[in-house]
């Protein structure tokens, strides 16, 4: 009993009695708090190995990692935009470099759109232009929105190859082939697949827009996009390695590839005589003589009586009696106060208040207004409509998907998000190829990200709001912050309640190492209540700090095991990729 007493007492001298030196104690345990939190942190997302980046060695007629001489192939436009109200210049900047969030693989570099709210525009030429008559055409590349996409487009165009492309001149206005990928603003947001297709009887170009595209992967994590045309005129539209939308140039696009055979023809007119209503009123009908027009529709109910409990001298408003004159009320600048009315109480009590009137029911004798009879038009031709003739600008266009060569391909984007990055573009004649460019790149780095944006997911109301019902796997930097923090709330007021708890708190950071070295002075200088010196209790402080450095340990012990699972993955996903080379 006096050894607890002595323990209590020693405590409390070092707690309460010296509150100068509590602040020294409190900075210790806060940078033991950060240092732990900072190790779970730092283990979380670094246990999970990432691979460094090694240049494919697939080829394809256009293949684009962004290696160190990428300047060689690409070129930013400065050029103005045209055919818009406004002037508008392609100010925004553009920069190759690893990604600044949820990086999967070291050294892995992309080209990053770099300005917010401004115009972009970069291009590259083929080294000979893709011709893909008669072969399947596939069109790949990764996609990263690190800042998110709320209003922009993040979609390539492949740029038809004539003399006048010119990397430097590349603009909006620049003749593409195909325009495909995200876009997305305010409640659009969709995965563009459009083509310009010639009109083979007038040499003019018109856009064909899928009908009905799929929705954009909005993430900051690195989305797959690919596009696959083949010579049966089919499509097919991937993300993530995903199938999303199938079907046919032929029947799946607007404007349709191929017009009508016959149209309306334009010179024809409807006769004057030409009668289009199915139903008349019946000419020959007549308002019947009793009808009365001028029933009203409600009557009193002269045979209702007023309820015994109605309580004709209570009224139906009453002032509110718990409502209190406001202390600033001035009856001389705001006049006399005036209590809010509200509903009697005593009326709900009773079939009424007030003044009792008879009620009002339907009249029985109501018809309205009266209008004769619709009966079948005996004069009625039908629907008019123009006779139809052969469509003088018809063609029959059965292979759409032979594009025309295509000779460079091209970012011209705006949007109010900057740190677009894109990354690993692949165009060529090969599926398989495409396939294996992703399970090297997309493949190995999405398991890394995935890994690493689940472990900073930010707190969610879902979660357990007290600090006793956090399970440390689910978040670690907050299970260890709220533990503290709970900890040291309970400390300030009874250090004793704090250790026996939080043991593992105290035992794992090193606080318990202070208190009792404190409780441990005082006996040790002579079994009395009296405090340890403040140099003694900095020292403590100090202690508690050394401790925290064997919880680091445990906590990226137990971070790494959380993690076991996802690293296995990414490994076999690297393995995978290793084979298929």
């Amino acid at each position: 009993m006096r050894f607890n007493t002595l323990l209590a007492a020693a405590v409390y001298s070092a707690v309460v009695v010296h509150a100068d030196v509590t602040d020294d104690i409190k900075e210790g345990l806060e940078d033991a708090t950060s240092s732990v939190a900072s190790v779970v942190e730092s283990a979380t997302s670094a246990v999970v190995s990432k691979p460094t980046f090694t240049p494919t060695t697939l080829k394809a007629p256009f293949l684009e990692q962004f290696t160190d001489d990428w300047e060689t192939r690409w070129q930013a436009s400065h050029a103005k935009k045209e055919n818009t109200e406004e002037e508008w210049a392609y100010v925004g900047t553009w920069s190759v470099e690893e990604p600044s969030v949820l990086k999967g693989i070291e050294g892995d570099k992309g080209l990053v759109l770099k300005n917010a709210a401004a115009h972009h525009a970069i291009s590259a030429k083929f080294p000979k232009a893709i011709d893909n008559k008669d072969d399947t055409l596939v069109v790949q590349y990764e996609v990263k929105l690190q800042d998110g996409l709320e209003c922009g487009g993040a979609y390539m165009k492949l740029l038809q190859d004539n003399s006048a492309l010119h990397a430097d001149e590349f603009s909006n206005a620049s003749p593409y082939i195909i325009m495909f990928g995200p876009d997305k603003c305010g409640s659009t947001n969709k995965v563009h697949f459009i083509f310009r297709h010639k009109n083979p009887k007038t040499g003019e170009y018109e856009e064909k827009h899928l009908k009905n595209p799929p929705m954009a992967r909005i993430t900051r994590s690195t989305s797959l996009y690919t596009l696959i045309v083949k010579p049966d005129q089919t499509f097919e539209i991937k993300i993530d390695g995903e199938s999303i939308r199938n079907g046919s140039l032929l029947e799946d696009f607007t404007p349709a590839v191929n017009p009508d055979k016959e149209i309306d023809d334009p010179d024809e007119k409807k006769p004057a005589d030409w009668v289009e209503e199915a139903r008349i009123a019946d000419p020959e009908a007549t308002k019947p003589e009793d009808w009365d027009e001028e029933a009203p529709f409600e009557i009193v109910d002269e045979d209702a009586t007023k309820p015994d409990d109605w309580l004709e001298n209570e009224p139906t408003m009453i002032p509110d009696p718990e409502a209190e004159k406001p202390e600033d009320w001035d009856d001389e600048e705001d006049g006399d106060w005036i209590p809010p009315m509200v509903p009697n109480p005593k009326c709900d009590e009773a079939s009424g208040c007030g003044p009792w009137e008879k009620p009002m029911i339907k009249n029985p004798a109501y018809k309205g207004k009266w209008s004769a009879p619709m009966i079948e038009n005996p004069a009625y031709k039908g629907v008019w409509a123009p006779q139809k003739i052969a469509n003088p600008d018809y063609y029959e266009d059965n292979v759409p998907a032979n594009f025309e060569p295509m000779g460079a391909i091209g970012f011209e984007i705006w949007t109010m998000q900057k740190d677009i990055l894109f990354d690993n573009i692949y165009v060529g004649h090969s599926v398989a190829d495409a396939g294996k460019l992703q399970a090297e790149s997309f493949d190995v780095k999405i398991a890394i990200e995935k890994a690493e944006e689940e472990s900073k997911k930010p707190d969610i109301p879902e979660k357990p709001k007290s600090p006793m019902d956090l399970n440390f796997m689910d978040d670690p930097v907050h299970y260890v912050r709220e533990r503290l923090d709970l900890f040291w709330t309970i400390a300030k007021g009874d250090p004793i309640q704090a250790i026996k708890f939080l043991p593992e708190v105290a035992g794992a950071l090193g606080v318990g190492a202070v208190l009792i070295i404190g409780i441990l002075l005082s006996l040790v200088a002579g079994g009395s209540t009296a405090a340890p010196s403040k140099q003694q209790m900095k020292d403590a402080a100090q202690k508690a700090k050394d401790a925290a450095v064997e919880a680091k340990d445990k906590a990226a012990e137990s971070v790494s095991t959380g993690v076991e699972r996802t690293q296995a993955e990414v490994n076999k996903r690297s393995t995978r990729s290793t084979d298929a080379q």
